[in-house]
């Protein structure tokens, strides 16, 4: 962890907290995912290291891209990409009720196809697809 520099927190779960940071030595944003190993079930710590070894493997525009990943007191921490444009379903609620473009639409669609369909070549199902999880970049393209 000494190479990240915690900006803020933005995100927390049963298991564990999501943090805003930068690389000290690129400068560049991401995100650090904190997961406490010490009041996690056995299963669900097996499930944590599984997500770390399957993130690894995936390497495409439309999935947010993995870094690294450390153990450290009982904490396992997993860096990846930030993505500025936040996540599909604040997006959604953002639109207070007026429609997207179809253009719009389309072009998510493509890119979630497109990235599931990556994930799915490597013979890995997402168990929770939902607009929570998609995330999107200040671009408008998804990860």
């Amino acid at each position: 962890m000494d190479k990240y520099e915690i900006i803020k927190k933005i995100g927390e779960g049963s298991f564990g907290k999501i943090f805003l940071a930068k690389g000290k030595m690129d400068n560049e944003p991401c995100v650090i995912k904190e997961i406490n190993l010490n009041k996690m079930p056995v299963k669900e710590k097996e499930a944590s290291e599984k997500e770390v070894i399957l993130l690894a493997k995936m390497n495409h525009a439309n999935i947010v891209t993995f870094y690294a990943s450390l153990q450290e007191k009982n904490k396992l921490y997993i860096v990846m990409e930030y993505c500025d444009g936040g996540d599909l379903m604040k997006r959604i609620n953002m639109q207070h009720g007026v429609l997207f473009d179809e253009d719009q639409i389309l072009s998510w669609f493509v890119q979630i196809s497109l990235g599931l369909k990556h994930i799915h070549d490597k013979k890995i199902l997402h168990r929770d697809v939902k607009a929570q999880v998609v995330k999107l970049r200040s671009l408008g393209t998804l990860a």
